[in-house]
C-alpha cells in the first residue's frame, strides 16, 4: 500500500483531494454506487486502468474508510468491495462532476468506451425529487435506479429485481442529449422521444408532468 500523497494544506478542498484527487478513484467510486462489485467486474467496466493500478486504488480507498472488502458466502465465495457510508457520501460530488462535464462531453468519439449503466447517474440528476425503482432500456444495454435511494446503491446492470414503479426506453442520440445537459429528461418524454411504461405514481407522474 503507498503512502498517503498530501497537498499538505489546511483546506477542506485539499483534504477532499488528498483522498479521490488520483486518477480513477472517483469512477471506482461510480461503480461501486451499484452496490458490491467483484474485482473482475470492477476491471472489466472501467477500460482503460491496468489490474496494478486498479488493486493500488482499493487498497488506498479501503485504508482511507471509502470502501471495505468482504467474502461473500458459498456458493459465491468470492471477495467483493462496497463503498462505506463515508464512500457513499461521495454519490452527490460524482453527480456534481458529471453535471459540471456535461457541457464537454460532446459527441461519441471512436475511441470512447460506454457502458448502459454510465447514463444512470445523469439520469437520476433528471428524475430528482422524485422516488422509486425505475427500469431504463438503452441500445447499449439495460440497467435499474432507485431515485431518491436514501441508502445501498443507487442504481444497477439489467432489469430491475422486482416490479419497477417506471420502464423507460431511448434511443441513443435522446440519451446523449439528455447526459449532456441539453435536454431535459421530462421534456423527452413531453416530445414523445423517451417512452413511459408502467402503472406506477412515478410512470403516470412522468407521462403526464
Amino acid at each position: 500500500m503507498s503512502p498517503r500523497r498530501s497537498y499538505d494544506q489546511y483546506c477542506s478542498a485539499a483534504r477532499a483531494l488528498d483522498v479521490v484527487g488520483d486518477r480513477w478513484t472517483l469512477l471506482i467510486v461510480r461503480e461501486l454506487l451499484a452496490g458490491p462489485r467483484r474485482y473482475t467486474d470492477l476491471h472489466a467496466d472501467l477500460p482503460g486502468v491496468s489490474t496494478d493500478v486498479l488493486a493500488s486504488r482499493l487498497k488506498d480507498m479501503e485504508r482511507d474508510g471509502l470502501t471495505t472488502r468482504r467474502r461473500l458466502p458459498p456458493p459465491g465465495a468470492a471477495y467483493v468491495y462496497e463503498l462505506t457510508a463515508r464512500g457513499r457520501e461521495l454519490l452527490p460530488v460524482v453527480q456534481a462532476l458529471g453535471e459540471w462535464g456535461a457541457s464537454a462531453l460532446g459527441e461519441r468519439r471512436a475511441q470512447d468506451a460506454v457502458r448502459a449503466h454510465w447514463f444512470a447517474l445523469p439520469l437520476l440528476r433528471g428524475l430528482a425529487g422524485e422516488s422509486g425503482l425505475v427500469e431504463v432500456r438503452l441500445e447499449e444495454g439495460e440497467f435499474h435506479l432507485w431515485a431518491g435511494a436514501v441508502d445501498g446503491p443507487v442504481y444497477g446492470d439489467g432489469p430491475a429485481p422486482q416490479e419497477p414503479d417506471a420502464r423507460l426506453a431511448f434511443d441513443e442520440e435522446t440519451c446523449a442529449a439528455v447526459s449532456r445537459g441539453e435536454l431535459s429528461l421530462r421534456d423527452a418524454v413531453r416530445e414523445g422521444r423517451v417512452e413511459v411504461l408502467g402503472d406506477g405514481a412515478l410512470a403516470k407522474e412522468l407521462r403526464e408532468g
